[in-house]
């Protein structure tokens, strides 16, 4: 038996469905003084769609590089698959699909030259996993010998995720996959990564879009390395604190510095043309009302609103 061959014996008796696809235990790690990830823990389940949001630098990427086995954590310990991460490398690298957030395939290649090549290094035929792909490369099809450099934002990301599932992976990695596609492709990307899930695939993905977060059975909210909260979206919006308006105006930005010069007013923020807030206790909007009019601003209404994502991350950071 070849050493690759009891690796693959040893995955089978440390880890099964039943288990933790991913468990990370007091993870942290620094660039520098900078912190990336402080004691951070988490446990992500068997063929479920587990979301990370979080702005620029709260220590998505580096945790999906670590569990990627790019980089290694300063403390604590990650498993995927049963493995260790430092200690398993190889076999969990062979394991799993990674996309990284920025296009990283070979621009001189053609579609078809970078979808066989991707193939050769896990030791597969195109063929063998064709049906997997089928739906995502079809559209790829017509643009075989047009090299990868020369597509657009939508056909890279179809092939980025063609070559990262063509081994057929245990674990999905997507590092915000959709940014800076169109929307019409970012829906179609989301309806493949459904039936991936339908067919057993287990994804890890992280997103700037609050839309495509509410497609996620759980979800993580991640900031400055710190993890803020975790559930399903119903229950994190659950846990709002306080009742959620949204307030219309004649001038929006007027509105918001008033607001937030008000003591009655616990949090405001702007959202797309309207205004978000909470309100101290006891006080009622139609002292917001007020307070707006007699400053010059008109054409007031406030009504109360469900919480969104959103909504729920702005209130931890405030």
């Amino acid at each position: 038996m070849t050493a690759e061959s009891k690796l693959g014996c040893r995955a089978n008796y440390f880890w099964s469905m039943n288990s933790p696809i991913v468990e990370c235990r007091s993870i942290s790690k620094k660039y520098g003084e900078i912190p990336a990830l402080v004691n951070f823990d988490i446990d992500i389940s068997a063929g479920e769609v587990f979301g990370m949001i979080g702005p620029d630098g709260a220590g998505k990427t580096t945790l999906f590089r670590i569990l990627s086995t790019l980089i290694l954590p300063d403390s604590g310990r990650a498993m995927v698959l049963g493995h260790d991460v430092v200690k398993d490398y190889r076999y969990i690298r062979k394991s799993i699909g990674f996309m990284p957030g920025r296009f990283s395939l070979y621009q001189d290649l053609t579609v078809e030259e970078n979808l066989k090549f991707y193939a050769s290094v896990f030791g597969v035929k195109i063929r063998d996993n064709y049906h997997l792909i089928k739906d995502i490369y079809s559209p790829l099809e017509p643009f075989r010998s047009r090299r990868a450099g020369k597509l657009s934002g939508g056909m890279k990301q179809k092939l980025a995720l063609s070559c990262a599932l063509i081994h057929k992976p245990m674990l999905l990695i997507l590092d915000e996959p959709t940014t800076g596609v169109d929307a019409v492709s970012r829906k179609e990307f989301w309806d493949h990564l459904g039936t991936l899930q339908t067919d057993g695939m287990t994804i890890l993905v992280s997103t700037p879009y609050m839309d495509e977060a509410q497609r996620c059975g759980r979800l993580a909210m991640v900031q400055k390395g710190h993890l803020l909260d975790i559930g399903k979206p119903d229950e994190i919006r659950s846990r709002f604190n306080g009742t959620l308006f949204q307030l219309t105006s004649s001038d929006r930005y007027q509105a918001l510095l008033i607001c937030r010069n008000s003591k009655q007013i616990s949090s405001v923020h702007a959202f797309g043309q309207t205004l978000h807030l909470t309100l101290a206790d006891g006080v009622q909007t139609e002292f917001v009302e007020n307070l707006l009019i007699d400053q010059g601003i008109v054409e007031v209404v406030i009504h109360e609103i469900p919480p969104s994502i959103e909504d729920c991350f702005m209130q931890y950071l405030t």
